[in-house]
């Protein structure tokens, strides 16, 4: 193959992704004076990505397939737009031999591996086969093309359970189910199959002896097409749910000196099987004393930053010169180590409903300043929305330090600073898991999270005295605004009154719990506030996103967020939701029982798990949807009778449609 067809100079960039991918990649691109090219589909419009790009072209319905998967679309769109060049980003078609072809006979610079190596090694059956010639250590199990019920059910009793059923073609926990019984093998098989034919276009499976407690290690690597190969340190990636990495950290701080080295070289020899050209990342599994090969994503990663920022090296600058046919600016020995990092994801999602995605616009977004070590990769702005088409990843935040002790410390405080409405987010889960004792003393594996789920989203604490006060606060600070914008309101300056001394009672209350009253005593003297039989002296004093509280001398700052009657506070004791109950009455508030057996968002039907008329115990599963590219599968919620099912498979239901009706047993 010509190589000048592979690699050449260009000046334009078509990114083939979207979301804070996409941004990500558009920045580093216009700081090295390339014009760039946003693709987006209806429901992206008025999208971070789209705003960013010089230029942008719509491929298509909201419907991934349908646009971001559209090769011929974006093929088009780069010949339409004058592109050079394509970088896929992650996700969607970024480990798509298919793509990677139909750019290069397209004649456009495809930034990542040629279809070959991404073919060799971008399925995990094919690696393993590699790896296994080349002498690299794998995990026990079957990679073989038979892909029949009887040959899987085979291998795996062959290699013993438990196992892991996984997507040869699939990455981010997608496709992918821990077996630990012969009974549970066909419905994972089945149910697996079907979330990775949705997701990447391939069902075919590979097993895998299930590594009990174990830990989970990548190696950056990256290759020029002169023959040079190096690997960027290790990341530990351990911290996972449903094997879809939550918390990554570089370096791993399970390996000393000497297992870094022997992992490395291990990463390097596995790639150098292909003479690997572009940045990827070689995966292992480690049972605390070995290190086993899982497979290579050909592609760059969602955790990418946290090697950027302890080597120094922006890797999708290094992607983009590799692309356009230089050598590597450093050698293996010019590479250092400073420091640590530590990223979380930031989801729309609801921890405390099984992390159940949240669409919907985001009315505030308020996220610390990138000074001390802190990095925020987003892409979302205040005003955007959340489709439940894509994936519910929001922003990454890094944090860098010269310990990891520092480096956690700076991502919590980043994270207890940031404040998103409008939306659910996983950010009190993740602090939570930031500041858990065991993730501090490194004392984890991959199910950490699955145990300890019952701490990490324990719901949030009953709102005290400072609270109570700050939400009074609160209120007085927006209707001193709105006083502001009416020329000679007597509400201008708080504590107005025709005469004497006033009092004024609040009542918050948190959901549908009990009230909670506050009394307001202003006019002549000070200002307090009593709560029971307490009396407290306060003053407030504005400020961008909240305001200082001081209570009895002591000053607290608040963040606080008034939409209507709801009210979002942080204070020093964490965040906290509560309703401002109307004073003039006349509320209506819709209760809505736990056993309605709705769509909990948009999304498709992909199957139906019971008959009508069948008799269910508390927690049978009844039917799965597929929303954000994820199955969820909603169960019986209490011992019953299951009545009527009012969808089929293939039913595209939108939110809050009731989708099955099930009769209490009366047990």
């Amino acid at each position: 193959m010509d190589r000048s067809k592979l690699y050449r100079r260009f000046r334009t960039l078509l990114i083939a992704n979207r979301g804070e991918i996409a941004c990500r990649v558009i920045r580093t691109a216009r700081a090295m004076g390339l014009r760039t090219v946003a693709v987006y589909s209806e429901a992206d419009r008025d999208t971070m990505h789209v705003a960013l790009a010089d230029e942008a072209m719509l491929l298509g319905p909201a419907r991934a397939r349908d646009s971001y998967l559209n090769v011929e679309r974006l093929i088009e769109a780069a010949r339409k737009t004058g592109a050079e060049a394509v970088h896929p980003g992650y996700g969607f078609l970024s480990e798509n031999a298919e793509f990677a072809r139909a750019c290069f006979d397209a004649g456009l610079v495809f930034v990542g591996p040629t279809a070959g190596m991404m073919t060799a090694m971008g399925s995990k059956s094919g690696s393993k086969a590699l790896m296994e010639k080349a002498g690299v250590p794998l995990v026990p199990g079957y990679h073989g093309e038979a892909q029949d019920e009887a040959t899987l059910s085979k291998a795996a009793e062959g290699i013993g359970f438990p196992i892991l059923v996984k997507a040869s073609a699939g990455g981010g926990g997608r496709g992918m189910r821990i077996v630990r019984s012969a009974a549970e093998l066909e419905p994972a098989i089945v149910s697996a199959k079907r979330e990775a034919k949705a997701a990447f276009g391939d069902d075919r499976m590979l097993i895998e002896k299930y590594v009990d407690n174990p830990r989970h290690i990548e190696v950056q690597v990256i290759g020029d097409s002169h023959g040079n190969l190096l690997s960027l340190f290790e990341r530990e990636c351990t911290l996972q749910r449903r094997h879809q990495k939550v918390i990554e950290e570089a370096p791993s701080p399970t390996l000393n000196a000497a297992q870094r080295e022997t992992v490395c070289a291990a990463a390097r020899k596995a790639a150098g099987a292909v003479n690997y050209v572009g940045a990827g990342t070689i995966e292992f599994v480690s049972d605390g004393k070995d290190v086993f090969f899982i497979e290579m994503n050909t592609r760059l990663q969602v955790e990418h930053p946290v090697t950027e920022l302890i080597t120094g090296i922006d890797l999708v600058e290094w992607q983009l010169r590799v692309a356009f046919g230089e050598a590597l600016p450093l050698r293996q020995d010019e590479i250092r180590l400073n420091g640590h990092a530590v990223e979380a994801r930031v989801y729309a999602e609801n921890p405390t409903k099984n992390f159940m995605p949240s669409v919907g616009k985001i009315s505030t977004w308020r996220l610390p300043a990138e000074t001390g070590g802190l990095r925020v990769d987003a892409g979302y702005r205040e005003g955007d929305a959340v489709s439940p088409y894509y994936d519910a990843m929001l922003a990454k935040m890094i944090a860098w330090a010269p310990t990891r002790d520092v480096a956690i410390e700076r991502l919590n405080r980043g994270l207890e600073e940031t404040d998103v409405r409008g939306i659910v987010t996983n950010i009190p889960f993740l602090s939570a898991l930031m500041t858990h004792p065991k993730v501090r003393a490194n004392a984890i594996d991959t199910g950490f999270i699955e145990r300890e789920l019952a701490v990490l989203t324990q719901a949030a604490p009953a709102p005290g005295e400072l609270e109570l006060c700050a939400a009074v606060a609160a209120v007085i600070n927006e209707e001193q605004q709105a006083a502001h914008a009416k020329a000679n309101s007597p509400w201008q300056t708080f504590g107005w009154q025709p005469v004497g001394r006033r009092q004024r009672s609040f009542a918050f209350r948190v959901g549908h719990g009990p009230e909670q009253k506050v009394m307001l005593n202003y006019g002549s003297g000070p200002s307090t506030l009593v709560i029971g039989e307490r009396e407290l002296a306060f003053t407030v004093a504005a400020k961008d996103g909240g305001f200082d509280l001081t209570l009895d001398g002591v000053k607290s700052s608040v963040a606080a967020v008034i939409d209507g009657h709801e009210l979002y506070l942080r204070t020093r004791n964490g965040r906290f939701d509560l309703h401002w109950v109307d004073p003039f009455g006349g509320e209506t508030e819709e209760q809505t029982g736990e056993d309605k057996i709705a769509a909990p968002l948009p999304g498709t039907v992909v199957a139906v798990l019971a008959e009508e008329g069948a008799k269910l115990d508390r927690g049978a599963p009844i039917l799965t949807l597929e929303v954000m590219k994820m199955e969820q599968t909603l169960r019986a919620p209490f011992a019953g009778v299951l009545k009527s099912i009012k969808c089929k498979v293939g039913d595209i239901v939108q939110e809050g449609v009731e989708l099955a009706v099930v009769e209490p047993s009366g047990e």
